[in-house]
């Protein structure tokens, strides 16, 4: 897991320019913008503003600027606000200038994208806000197909850090994976057989006697997920792991018992919500002026 507390650095364009892509390509179809098309002169330059129209936390803009350059690679975007940074009720975000048909054509998939990303920045930064530095905020793997990199830095940018990305970056074995093995201590026998030096483990349980029998291993393993734990249980297997392992805290997290949550002592708390039940920030294109 990486720390929220680390620079946010700009996210890779290899890493949304396909999707960009994939959302124009959709969205234009065969036909193109019937409605620009048939209504716009062609030529003609224009000049909008992306805003808030919420206050929460920006993320996304470059993506959505490549929408724009796409459909004109002489698109100017003046930038006025970072990802990471915060938002008000109108703030002007960035300034755009371009051919007015592609303006229009990109806008819908450029304030989508901005919209979801801001989103989930946004609630990350309230997470983060409500758990007050006593723990590490993180998502999941809950995120919509292909989305995945562009949803995880969206949490970055409001301040929380990121779970593994992929299966094959880390071997956490939840309940599913205990239930086949046969308890907690043969699915650690078994995963400390393929796991090289330089995989973590992480196991999930479900009760304090779970927890018990891996720490009664011997091998404990990097991380312990203990999920859907009262906050009694949690404070109990705080006392019990004694720092031997990170404990991540999952499962019924909302903002009304993070605060809770966070002061039992575990190390990172992940939420689910983060990224697949998102509520979209409110932004929107303001036309300023065209020009021919």
């Amino acid at each position: 897991m990486s720390g929220g507390s680390l620079p946010l650095e700009p996210l890779p364009r290899v890493l949304y320019a396909d999707v960009v892509r994939a959302a124009l390509r959709e969205d234009l179809g065969l036909g193109g913008d019937l409605t620009s098309e048939a209504t716009v002169p062609p030529g003609l330059r224009a000049e909008a503003a992306l805003r808030s129209r919420a206050p929460g936390v920006l993320a996304g803009l470059d993506a959505a600027c490549e929408a724009f350059r796409m459909l004109d690679p002489s698109v100017a975007c003046d930038v006025l606000v970072r990802d990471g940074e915060p938002l008000e009720f109108g703030t002007t975000i960035a300034r755009i200038a371009c051919d007015a048909r592609a303006l229009l054509g990109a806008e819908r998939t450029a304030l989508n994208v901005l919209s979801h990303l801001s989103g989930i920045a946004t609630a990350t930064a309230r997470y983060v806000a409500a758990a007050g530095g006593f723990a590490v905020i993180t998502e999941t793997r809950k995120t919509l197909p292909g989305l995945r990199g562009l949803q995880k830095y969206a949490v970055r940018a409001g301040g929380g850090a990121n779970h593994r990305f992929r299966l094959d970056d880390a071997i956490l074995i939840k309940d599913n994976h205990i239930a086949l093995a046969g308890d907690v201590t043969a699915a650690l026998d078994r995963a400390y057989v393929r796991a090289g030096h330089l995989v973590k483990v992480e196991i999930e349980v479900d009760t304090l006697e779970q927890l018990d029998a891996v720490l009664a291993h011997e091998r404990c393993p990097d991380v312990i997920l203990l999920d859907n734990f009262t906050i009694e249980a949690l404070v109990s297997a705080v006392s019990r792991t004694r720092k031997r392992a990170i404990l991540e805290a999952s499962g019924g997290i909302t903002l009304d018992n993070v605060a809770a949550v966070a002061a039992t002592g575990v190390d990172v708390i992940s939420v689910g919500a983060l990224t697949h039940s998102v509520i979209a920030l409110d932004i929107g294109l303001d036309m300023q002026q065209t020009k021919s």
